[in-house]
């Protein structure tokens, strides 16, 4: 048999492509260091983690190196170090969106920049109106949780949330204030606070550094750059989300109770609107549909049911089952839904580039295998008619059972 050492296509081609299903075990295999020609022993720093579904390279602190379907095991078999602010010698304070109860992808990337400013001495208070459904305010990068409650507080009453604002600022004076600059209440919320601190805002910054802040000016096309304000209400992305350590949340609360406003606003509560009218980019809760869908019509009443916006995979719009304008993905409407859940669709590349920024991703899928089942965050194997079905009838028995408690 011959010595010399050939190459193996094949499995350079699926050393190189991460959605191929034996990745994962070319990469386990690899070897990690090697003795060189001097004597010294050299390593492969692209050895090092491994590739999760969504493509991104991660560092696998256990010490076992681990595929991308072990990504989340991985994650919580650590235990990350703990910062600890005894005596904060000034406040970060954060208001973050909250939306839905829970912090949001924009609210992580303003702790993430709070937490920034704050440093080794400083502490990042989270200020949150109303209750709330989060559980991970250690992991957000919160040293101090302050939850004002009240039912003053409910609903669109933006001058009594400033109310609670400035009697937070008397107590705590914080060294810098962080709002999100967004359209579900952190822009307008901002802008109402500085008018009633007499502070001018820095407004969509992306970042802040070295004293000073950038926000975009002139349509988006150009920056402005300023001294750090007191007051910042900053962008999506304008800092990355804290990872690397959990902080205490310690509850704290406020000595003295917010002064009630004579709110000039009425708020005449939530207004139904059709899902159908949603545009894609802006809606909260997506079912999309793919390849994999048989019944088109129970796919319609089973969106209904749920109150979902419509979204299709590319080949299901080929096919001409969804119009063009409920694509998903990089050759059709990039989406930002709180939920998306995938019905019968593999997981294209380009499907899952449009979903990246998704909070959560269910996926409903005949084949375990797939893409869609790597990248989502639940995952139900089975006849996708099967499980609309239970699904319609799981709603009405719920809102049956809700009709006759209030009955």
């Amino acid at each position: 048999m011959s010595d010399i050492i050939r190459r193996d296509p094949r499995a350079e081609w699926i050393a190189r492509n991460r959605l191929h299903p034996l990745h994962a075990a070319m990469q386990q295999g690899q070897q990690h260091s090697w003795m060189g020609p001097n004597g010294i022993i050299r390593k492969n720093p692209h050895g090092v983690g491994f590739i999760g579904p969504n493509g991104i390279k991660r560092i696998d602190r256990s010490g076992a190196q681990q595929g991308g379907s072990s990504k989340r095991t991985a994650a919580a078999a650590v235990q990350l170090p703990l910062h600890q602010v005894l005596q904060p010698a000034f406040y970060i304070a954060v208001v973050p969106d909250m939306v839905g109860g829970r912090l949001g992808s924009h609210d992580r990337d303003l702790l993430g920049l709070a937490r920034g400013l704050a440093g080794s001495d400083g502490a990042v208070l989270a200020v949150v109106f109303g209750e709330h459904k989060e559980n991970n305010f250690s992991t957000a990068g919160v040293d101090r949780l302050l939850v004002i409650e009240g039912e003053e507080f409910a609903g669109y009453a933006p001058e009594q949330l400033v109310q609670g604002l400035r009697a937070v600022d008397n107590q705590y004076n914080p060294r810098h204030w962080l709002l999100p600059d967004s359209r579900t209440g952190g822009g307008e919320l901002g802008r109402r606070f500085a008018a009633a601190v007499g502070e001018r805002p820095a407004t969509r910054v992306w970042q802040a550094k070295d004293g000073q802040c950038s926000g975009r000016a002139g349509a988006g096309q150009q920056d402005l750059i300023r001294g750090l304000p007191r007051l910042i209400l900053a962008a999506a992305e304008c800092a990355e989300p804290v990872s690397e350590t959990r902080h205490e949340a310690l509850p704290v609360q406020l000595s003295t109770s917010a002064a009630r406003s004579l709110s000039r606003i009425e708020d005449l509560g939530p207004v139904a609107v059709d899902p159908a009218a949603i545009a894609m980019a802006e809606a909260e809760f997506i079912v999309s549909g793919g390849n994999g869908v048989k019944d088109w019509a129970l796919f319609h009443r089973a969106t209904v049911a749920l109150g979902a916006t419509e979204g299709a995979s590319r080949v299901a719009v080929d096919d001409g089952f969804m119009p063009r304008n409920r694509q998903v993905g990089a050759t059709g409407t990039w989406v930002t839904a709180r939920v998306y859940l995938a019905v019968g669709i593999s997981g294209a590349i380009q499907h899952l580039q449009g979903i990246g920024a998704c909070d959560k991703v269910v996926a409903i899928n005949m084949d375990p295998g797939c893409d869609m089942i790597k990248r989502a965050d639940l995952s139900v194997i089975g006849d996708s008619a099967a499980i609309l079905q239970a699904l319609i009838e799981a709603v009405e028995n719920y809102r049956n059972d809700a009709k006759r408690d209030a009955a």
